[in-house]
């Protein structure tokens, strides 16, 4: 299974290798028994808190540069140059920090500290995660020291030829500081090299991430979410003079949860301030009508126009939404999960009429390292920004021990939901409603408690489509109800798979986490009840009429359909 960002090692450490309770802390085992079980998972994504050692390294020509010139916009590709390097090896790399005056003087002195990270390397260890990370091997002429510069001459005589590297990143505004450091040693034994100087933002106040989403059924209003770096009230200005003035909060590290004498990812070494999120109503709209807006102030500037589209009233007779669970961040600049499936998203916007985007659960899996979550806002945005967002809570989102989540684990990293109900104000009734998890999956065993307290009612009330996130890959059931097909689909005309519930048996449930987070594989054998399986990175297509429920797989990578079915019902 390919993680996405260095911190997720907490999350799967926790599922997989920890055994928890609030009154002791037991192991497993350890860390290079997880390494040897789970060599699919990179060493970057294990990094927090290794072992920070000196580089014991004469080299007196060693340097760093930028392509910065001052400060940086909201967005930049930044190339980072390391210089004057006499024996390239392939365990050099360059770390993204920020804030950049972390330091592993802050780090605490127990270990006891860092036993939610699974890490009980010797102390002193790396304080502060790095939010990006590229191995200079990434450059093809690193290795192989193809480009030189003269590092010592003598009237004109170069007396020492030094290899250079360089790497590029994506950097979106943050409003913290940040620095490039050039480590050796790899990801399990990194030393500093040398460093950058702090590199600041443009305007870390700039109104930035907005994306929009409903408060009811009527289409008749949409709220809009964006983030900035200042807390007085700012506005949306949108249907060509209408305005409104955005309410404003924020969080802290106290109300991020810990369990007593071990700070969680999110209190610790995974906090970042997530400046002011800032919400304002949009009202006296039409459903199914596009209109323009920007947002923010005079003072800390406005955001680019841009248009969204309402969704169509309560009982409208078509409706096409997309849908997914289990997306995340892309982790390095060069992943093709989340990433690929965002783009998919968009261009599928641009080909077709969609009125809603369902994000059920597990939304950016910052699970405590809480610059994440700005990563992935700035990835959904392209289309977050045009058509409305409608998310739910995932355990990604929420779980943690002593925080009265229903599941007891460590999933969130300390979150506990607050940023992402902070992100994303969902009109729901409680912060633990709706729930998603997976009644039926041939990769993953069921919540059986679950299925054993909500299956009979999605019988007793004929529902016909079930939709799930949580396990990371795509499969599809016939109408199953106790692990027994009562109806199977029938082809129509062009092949299709078609679900007549003229005749309703049961509903027909689908697992749709394949969003970019990573891919869970299916076993050799499936049960009966499993009809199509695929394990390939993508989102749903749902077209709806009062009779016909078209559903369709699309695959990120080529935009092609790879799962179709109807679900036919006459009123």
């Amino acid at each position: 299974m390919e993680l996405s960002k260095p911190h997720l090692f907490l999350s799967l450490l926790f599922l997989s290798t920890l055994i928890f309770s609030l009154s002791n802390v037991t192991f497993a085992y350890n860390y290079d028994d997880y390494r040897k079980d789970h060599p699919d998972v990179s060493e970057f994504k294990l990094i927090n808190r290794r072992e920070l050692t000196d580089c014991l390294d004469p080299n007196p020509y060693l340097s760093i540069t930028t392509n910065v010139s001052s400060t940086l916009p909201n967005e930049a590709y930044v190339t980072v140059t390391v210089g004057g390097v006499l024996v390239p090896d392939s365990s050099d790399w360059i770390g993204m920090i920020s804030p950049s005056d972390s330091s592993v003087d802050a780090c605490p002195d127990s270990a006891a500290n860092y036993l939610q990270t699974g890490d009980t390397a010797s102390l002193p260890l790396l304080c502060h995660y790095p939010v990006k990370a590229q191995y200079l091997s990434n450059d093809p002429n690193y290795l192989s020291c193809s480009k030189q510069a003269c590092v010592a001459q003598i009237g004109g005589i170069c007396l020492q030829y030094a290899c250079l590297g360089s790497v590029t990143f994506h950097v979106v505004n943050i409003r913290t500081d940040i620095e490039f450091v050039f480590f050796t040693g790899d990801f399990t034994l990194p030393c500093v090299l040398v460093r950058t100087n702090p590199i600041k933002f443009t305007n870390p106040s700039a109104p930035l991430y907005g994306h929009v989403s409903s408060i009811d059924s009527t289409g008749t209003s949409m709220r809009l979410t964006w983030v900035s770096g200042d807390q007085t009230p700012q506005q949306v200005q949108y249907a060509s003079g209408k305005s409104a003035t955005s309410t404003v909060k924020t969080f802290t590290v106290a109300d991020m949860c810990s369990v007593s004498g071990i700070p969680s990812p999110a209190t610790d070494f995974g906090w970042h301030n997530p400046g002011y999120i800032h919400s304002a109503v949009m009202t006296g709209l039409s459903p199914s009508t596009t209109y323009s807006y920007y947002y923010g102030s005079s003072s800390v500037g406005w955001s680019n126009t841009l248009s969204f589209k309402t969704p169509p009233a309560s009982g409208a007779a078509n409706l096409t939404f997309i849908v997914y669970g289990d997306m995340g961040k892309a982790p390095l600049d060069q992943s093709p999960g989340s990433t690929s499936v965002a783009s998919a998203i968009t261009r599928d916007i641009d080909a077709h009429h969609i009125d809603s985007i369902f994000h059920i659960g597990d939304i950016s899996y910052a699970t405590g390292f809480l610059v994440e979550w700005e990563f992935f806002l700035k990835q959904i945005e392209p289309y977050a920004s045009r058509v409305s967002y409608m998310a739910a809570i995932g355990n990604h989102e929420r779980d943690y021990p002593g925080s009265g989540s229903f599941y007891s684990l460590s999933d969130s990293g300390g979150e506990c939901g607050v940023p992402y109900g902070t992100y994303f104000q969902m009109p729901v009734s409680a912060r633990d409603k709706p729930w998603h998890r997976q009644m039926y999956s041939s990769s993953s065993d069921p919540d059986s408690s679950f299925a054993a307290s909500i299956e009979p009612l999605l019988l007793k009330y004929k529902v016909d489509l079930a939709l799930y996130g949580h396990v990371h890959n795509y499969e599809r059931t016939c109408a199953v109800y106790q692990s027994q097909c009562l109806a199977m689909p029938t082809k129509d005309a062009s092949g299709t798979d078609t679900y007549n519930n003229n005749n309703y048996a049961a509903p027909v449930q689908v697992v749709v986490g394949m969003a970019g987070f990573s891919l869970d594989t299916f076993p050799s054998t499936a049960p009966s009840w499993s009809l199509v399986r695929l394990s390939e990175f993508g989102f749903a297509r749902v077209t709806a009429s009062r009779s016909d429920l078209l559903f369709e797989f699309v695959n990120s990578a080529s935009s092609a359909v790879h799962d179709r079915f109807h679900i036919i019902k006459t009123y």
